[in-house]
């Protein structure tokens, strides 16, 4: 599976921006898909999950409310919906596949190549 994350940019705090992550590969419907995310000199920390079926989905509590996540398997497709936009969300974003239901990095296999997204205040 390879994946291709775009659609991050420049937006104000408060606005709004979409994720877009197109995986190629006959397998994607597949796997369980997140985002996670990693600012200057932290850790990757996940935001959401999406199960293979887009049967659950499950966020971090630092964008619950905020983030959704979505995936149409017929166009190998994820989305990462972000409204409400903080300064602090400003990071560098992936989207990743999984074979396994987990909010951990280390258990994804795949990951896209990463969408900077920039909040400003």
């Amino acid at each position: 599976v390879q994946l291709q994350a775009s659609g991050g940019g420049l937006v104000q705090a408060g606005g709004s921006l979409r994720l877009s992550c197109a995986a190629s590969g006959r397998t994607f419907s597949s796997y369980d898909m997140g985002w996670f995310r990693q600012a200057p000199g932290k850790e990757r920390e996940f935001l959401s999950r999406i199960r293979w079926t887009g049967s659950a989905t499950d966020y971090a509590d630092s964008v619950k409310g905020r983030f959704t996540i979505s995936r149409d398997n017929a166009n190998n497709m994820v989305y990462l919906q972000m409204n409400s936009l903080k300064p602090e969300d400003t990071a560098v974003y992936y989207c990743a596949a999984a074979r396994t239901w987990s909010l951990w990095a280390r258990d994804y296999d795949y990951w896209g190549q990463g969408t900077q997204v920039t909040v400003s205040s």
